[in-house]
């Protein structure tokens, strides 16, 4: 599962990200660092242009009650 669909289903804090993110950096993983993450464009961009908050907010907006 990706950092994303485990942290709308609450299973990880939003903090995981890093976890993710070095193991990306680890990895011979050929996917960009937003699709392994999980990511669509929209989401990609409000990280990068944003910041994680507003990530977090954007997916907490779509996390299962």
């Amino acid at each position: 599962m990706t950092f994303k669909e485990r942290y709308l289903a609450g299973e990880i804090p939003f903090e995981e990200i890093d976890l993710y993110i070095e193991e990306w950096n680890e990895s011979d993983d050929e996917r960009r660092l937003a699709e392994f993450l999980g990511l669509d464009g929209e989401e990609e961009d409000v990280w990068v242009e944003d910041s994680d908050e507003a990530l977090k907010e954007l997916l907490d907006r779509q996390k299962k009650s």
